[in-house]
This record gives structure tokens, C-alpha cells and sequence, in this order.
């Protein structure tokens, strides 16, 4: 399943990804609806569902910040709200390395795509 963040609720990006992720793809206000959701929650609200990928553009407050878990894949990327409709095909893009081209091998990651770079760390 991926869960995209608050600012990637557009109906767009979502079937963007659903033309070729066989998973579902909610957003992330579908898992606790009306209510507000703080960044800081989303790693609790992500242990709920079963190894869930996060797709975020909030960059600075999930990089660095979010605690790597074995229950879930946080993907930050470093785009503008102008660029967030390049999501999909960034996203699989990461998704054909050979890293991260299982779920299996997605879980525990917290990813940075900057660009053309890509950075990882991942709970021990």
C-alpha cells in the first residue's frame, strides 16, 4: 500500500500511481478522517496498516527526522508543490533499483530522492 502525505491529495497523482503500482493508493487523511494529522504522528499511524509506503514532498520534517521502522518505507522527496505531479514517476523509478524493487526490501527504509541522488537510512 502507499500512503501519500497530506500535500498529495490530488486525485491525479494518485491514479498516476495506480496505473502501475498493483497496490492501493490512499492518502494518508483516508486512515484518521477528520482529524488532523502532525507529522510526528504519521510513523504511530503507519504501524497501524501492514507495511505501508509513505510518500512525502515535506522533505525537511520526515528526512532525518523520522524514525526508521521494519513496519513501514518513508520516501521523501525534495520537490517543489509545483513539481509534486513528477511523483509517479519518480517513485517508480526508485522502485526499479535493485534496493528497492520488493516490498521486502522496501521496509525499514527512509529514503531522500534529491534530484538525481538518493540517500537511505534504515532501522537496525
Amino acid at each position: 500500500m502507499i500512503v501519500l502525505d497530506e500535500q498529495l491529495n490530488d486525485a491525479q497523482i494518485a491514479r498516476d500511481i495506480a496505473r502501475w503500482y498493483k497496490g492501493a493508493v490512499i492518502n494518508i487523511l483516508q486512515l484518521r478522517p477528520h482529524t488532523r494529522i502532525f507529522d510526528d504522528a504519521i510513523p504511530t499511524l503507519l504501524r497501524t496498516i501492514k507495511q505501508p509506503i509513505f510518500v512525502t514532498i515535506n522533505y525537511t520534517d520526515f528526512w532525518k527526522v523520522a524514525p526508521a521502522s521494519n513496519n513501514y518505507c518513508i520516501i521523501c522527496f525534495k520537490l517543489s508543490a509545483n513539481e509534486m505531479y513528477l511523483i509517479s514517476e519518480l517513485l517508480r523509478r526508485v522502485f526499479s533499483l535493485e534496493e528497492f524493487r520488493t516490498k521486502r526490501s522496501r521496509m525499514g527504509a527512509v529514503v531522500s530522492v534529491r534530484g538525481k541522488s538518493l540517500q537511505t537510512y534504515r532501522a537496525s
